[in-house]
């Protein structure tokens, strides 16, 4: 198995939103904020070559929203998949998997792009199965009016419409173990329905991809939840019980959406879990 960080691209998104009721003067110890109060956030995905598959999970924004759309998240870098996929000698022909950690636009949007008409929709990875849950398609397809912005139609529907979505097994409690994909899933709810946290078993190491449930360094402290999340006080015990895990178990915590960090590690202190080690991706993957 190789394991290759793909960056689909960076934005920024407002700093009191993405911490929640956290004052100001704390988050920004970690995570500073611009003149108009927007933080760095990031789109890294990350692609599994296992064998004869090619397995991509996320795949950011995309490119097919309008500009007034893009206006909002005030675009940065150069990164996107294609360039990154190119980097490590692939071509987005070749994913075979692809796997949607929850259907809000920044982790799925790239799945879905223009057809060569702009008159519709395709897959942007057109011998890809796209993955996702049975509950949380039902939750991104008949949205609540809270998260209704961030399922948008045109990123989700052309799975379905194609033949190539396909659904992962449901576990009984929380842990899915050996899921189609090969890798471990954990579910949690707290930021939505069934998002699914894969948990990579990679040369004796356990690398977590860990999607919304921890989306930057800054947010390891327990009550420093999202604003997005629509149930936080469940986040609050989810985030607990997988931190505890990851300090027992010296998981490495692959960060989808912080910017400066790539991947950590967490310990048990006084205060409860804290930051361990900073770590690039080349630190542990070559």
């Amino acid at each position: 198995m190789n394991l290759y960080p793909i960056n689909a691209g960076n934005f920024k998104l407002d700093g009191g939103a993405m911490f929640g009721v956290v004052p100001k003067s704390l988050w920004t110890r970690t995570n500073p904020a611009d003149a108009n109060n927007m933080i760095d956030i990031a789109a890294r995905c990350l692609l599994i070559e296992d064998g004869n598959r090619l397995i991509l999970i996320d795949t950011g924004m995309g490119d097919k929203q309008s500009e007034k759309f893009f206006g909002y998240y005030y675009l940065w870098g150069n990164d996107t998949i294609d360039k990154s996929l190119n980097t490590y000698g692939f071509h987005r022909d070749d994913i075979t998997d692809v796997f949607m950690t929850h259907l809000h636009f920044d982790h799925c949007g790239g799945s879905i792009q223009w057809n060569k008409d702009r008159t519709g929709y395709e897959p942007a990875f057109k011998n890809a199965h796209f993955w996702s849950n049975n509950n949380h398609w039902k939750w991104a397809t008949e949205p609540n009016n809270r998260e209704k912005a961030s399922f948008l139609k045109e990123n989700i529907l052309p799975m379905e419409e194609s033949g190539q979505l396909k659904f992962t097994s449901l576990p009984e409690v929380d842990l899915l173990k050996n899921s189609e994909l090969g890798f471990d899933i954990f579910f949690a709810n707290g930021h939505t329905e069934k998002q699914m946290i894969p948990m990579i078993h990679y040369k004796g190491k356990t690398i977590c991809f860990m999607a919304d449930l921890l989306p930057t360094a800054g947010h390891i402290p327990l009550p420093f939840v999202m604003g997005y999340d629509t149930r936080p006080l469940l986040t609050l015990d989810e985030k607990q019980k997988f931190l505890n895990l990851a300090a027992d178990h010296n998981f490495y915590l692959y960060l989808e959406h912080d910017a400066h960090n790539e991947i950590i590690t967490v310990k048990h202190t006084e205060k409860g879990v804290r930051l361990n080690e900073v770590f690039t991706t080349n630190d542990i993957f070559n």
